[in-house]
């Protein structure tokens, strides 16, 4: 589904940064967008920066879960710093899941900007978790009945020539010698 990603520019509180920059909502299925100037009003403008593709995959429906249970569900823009003065961020992706956003956020250089879902968007992504979703069940682990101390490696074992070996039977010593 296609989602367009409006963006908030309000004046900076220091001196070091001009401009503060928030995601501030999504538009479900938008037409292509290229920071269209939506709204100016008190110094804050309101640009529809992008719109990118929200694609949901099977392999992803725990995180989708997990996503929803959450208050409110939100979608996740991770967006990065660029050269250009007309548009300052890049937007690269857009998604529902949260592992997802947390990879994104760790790597210290994008951005992730998290926006509540608008409800619509919250059925489709419900729908499509619900279908696809099978909760694993618990499996306890259990140890092995066999003691792993019993046998030590190489120990008492003819074929390894030793020096001494406490393990090893006097009947395998021949004249001094080894077999």
């Amino acid at each position: 589904m296609p989602l367009g990603i409006v963006i908030r520019r309000t004046p900076g509180v220091t001196r070091w940064a001009r401009w503060s920059w928030k995601v501030s909502a999504v538009l479900p299925a938008a037409g292509p967008a290229d920071w269209q100037l939506l709204r100016e009003e008190e110094g804050a403008s309101e640009f529809h920066a992008a719109t990118l593709p929200l694609e949901l995959h099977r392999a992803e429906a725990e995180a989708y879960m997990q996503g929803l249970t959450a208050e409110p569900p939100c979608v996740y823009v991770i967006m990065r710093d660029s050269d250009d003065a007309d548009r300052p961020l890049e937007v690269t992706l857009v998604t529902a899941s949260p592992f997802e956003a947390q990879d994104y956020a760790d790597n210290g250089e994008d951005l992730v900007e998290r926006v509540p879902m608008p409800s619509g968007l919250v059925a489709w992504v419900r729908e499509f978790t619900l279908a696809h979703f099978k909760e694993e069940e618990f499996k306890k682990r259990r140890r092995d009945k066999r003691t792993v101390g019993e046998a030590e490696d190489g120990i008492g074992d003819p074929r390894i020539a030793q020096m001494t070996d406490v393990y090893r039977s006097p009947a395998l010593v021949k004249k001094g010698r080894l077999q």
